[in-house]
């Protein structure tokens, strides 16, 4: 008796902001849904917290420059100096198993992604407005003035390019955490 073949995952692509809570809220909609995060690398340092392997897998810039010449991303970019970027082969492989598989990407990433995965489906994390943003990028205190003035400027442009691209069909106003991960929770299990 022969098997039917295993329906490939469905790849989601969560992008928004700095400063919008798309890794939380992606952090709770993965332990409320059991999906599959896939793990980008980058070549910044580790956090106080962050784990190799992990919350990234983080490889030198030769290394990552390497990758790249081999075409070993799906999507990377560069962004205040270092690299990120999420690697074909694990990806392929989760999807190829049947496995549904969330992308955690910013929007320049996110429409990398959609140009090799146009099915995929897109859900943008946003704050209430530009100044809830603000506010909760100072609250962080990770990033200077000018750092938070250039990611303010950023996410305008995230915003717009994202909106006008017509791949992220769900827009999530994170404005009451609760409510929000609800809404991703519903959308990730198939009901929204």
């Amino acid at each position: 008796m022969a098997t039917e073949p295993k329906q490939p995952g469905r790849l989601i692509v969560i992008s928004g902001p700095s400063g919008s809570g798309k890794s939380t809220l992606t952090r709770i909609g993965l332990e409320r849904t059991g999906l599959h995060l896939s793990l980008s690398a980058t070549t910044r340092q580790p956090g106080p917290n962050e784990t190799d392997g992990k919350d990234y897998h983080f490889i030198s810039r030769q290394k990552f420059e390497e990758m790249i010449a081999a075409d070993e991303f799906l999507e990377y970019a560069q962004v205040f100096d270092n690299y990120y970027g999420t690697p074909v082969g694990p990806l392929n492989k989760k999807l190829a198993e049947g496995q549904n598989v969330i992308l955690e990407i910013d929007i320049q990433g996110g429409l990398q992604v959609f140009k090799r995965f146009p099915d995929a489906q897109g859900i943008l994390i946003l704050s209430p407005d530009m100044k809830e943003l603000q506010n909760r990028l100072e609250k962080r205190a990770r990033d200077d003035a000018e750092t938070i003035k250039k990611r303010l400027a950023k996410a305008e442009w995230e915003i717009q390019t994202a909106q006008q691209s017509g791949h992220y069909k769900h827009i999530l106003i994170n404005d009451n955490l609760k409510k929000a991960a609800e809404e991703l929770v519903d959308i990730l299990e198939g009901r929204s």
